[in-house]
């Protein structure tokens, strides 16, 4: 079962979330299979919620249940118990991640910045806790609030690269009183918006990365990882700030080029170029 649950969570990883899949290739090998897993746990989850499945609501239950104690019964807690055994993990995040996708379910509107950030936290804030967890950290006290922000902050930046899809779908993740201010998210009218969107991730992405240092493990993955993902960012703002619609794309030559500068060259140059040799003939697309 287990692997073909790591095949099945490689394959999901590679198809819908690339950069964090490169990043994921950065891992210790020993823990990288299992961060697979818990991207295929959380992905499912958000997908039946996104299609508005019917099964939805029950598989959300499940691992409400499972996340206050409960037995494993479902196919994600199950996944979630043997990597619960490996690298315990934090059940009240899984609680509040379930929450987030609620709030997707329910159509929760977004009224206020402060919702945005309660939004962030919940469906990425907690992936951040559950991934430093199962990496490991030396002071809890700062890694783990540092881990929220930069989730919180990769979020934020989905949100603004998406915002076309979303919209398209009905959904709207920029608050009310935001779109008051500055006008309809529309472009080439939300440059002003986008801009102000821009700095509130990236004060998240400076909170987020101080934490990176206490990692036990990871720690070159995960700063490659929020390289990769603030560059998004930047692409946001050569694009002209939402000036035509559509996602900004940062090419895979790009993300290599950002992980060799995530540590020394000489450290890491090595195994950027593996990855580069294989991804840079597969994908020059998709963030």
């Amino acid at each position: 079962m287990r692997d073909q649950a790591v095949l099945l969570a490689r394959a999901t990883t590679r198809r819908v979330g690339r950069t964090f899949a490169l990043a994921c290739r950065l891992l210790p090998r020993d823990l990288r299979d299992d961060v697979y897993l818990l991207y295929l746990v959380l992905r499912t989850l958000d997908d039946l919620v996104d299609s508005d499945d019917p099964r939805a609501e029950g598989r959300l239950a499940a691992v409400e249940r499972w996340s206050r104690g409960g037995a494993a019964e479902s196919p994600e807690t199950a996944l979630l118990a043997e990597l619960d055994r490996r690298h315990p993990i934090p059940r009240p995040a899984l609680w509040d991640f379930c929450r987030g996708m609620r709030d997707d379910l329910a159509r929760w509107p977004i009224i206020t910045e402060d919702d945005v950030d309660v939004y962030c936290y919940r469906v990425a804030g907690t992936v951040g806790l559950v991934i430093a967890s199962m990496l490991g950290v030396s002071d809890e006290r700062r890694a783990l609030p540092a881990a929220v922000a930069l989730g919180q902050a990769m979020q934020r930046t989905n949100i603004l690269r998406d915002i076309d899809e979303d919209a398209a779908r009905g959904r709207v993740y920029i608050a009310r009183e935001t779109l008051d201010r500055f006008g309809p998210a529309v472009p080439g009218r939300r440059e002003a918006l986008v801009r102000e969107q821009i700095a509130r991730a990236n004060v998240l992405y400076e909170r987020g990365e101080v934490g990176i240092p206490l990692l036990h493990s990871g720690g070159y993955a995960v700063s490659c990882a929020a390289r990769m993902y603030r560059e998004i960012l930047r692409q946001i703002e050569r694009d002209g700030y939402g000036a035509r619609p559509g996602r900004s794309v940062v090419s895979t030559r790009r993300k290599l080029l950002l992980a060799a500068g995530a540590r020394p060259a000489r450290a890491c140059a090595g195994r950027a170029s593996r990855i580069g040799a294989r991804g840079a003939r597969a994908s020059s697309s998709a963030a």
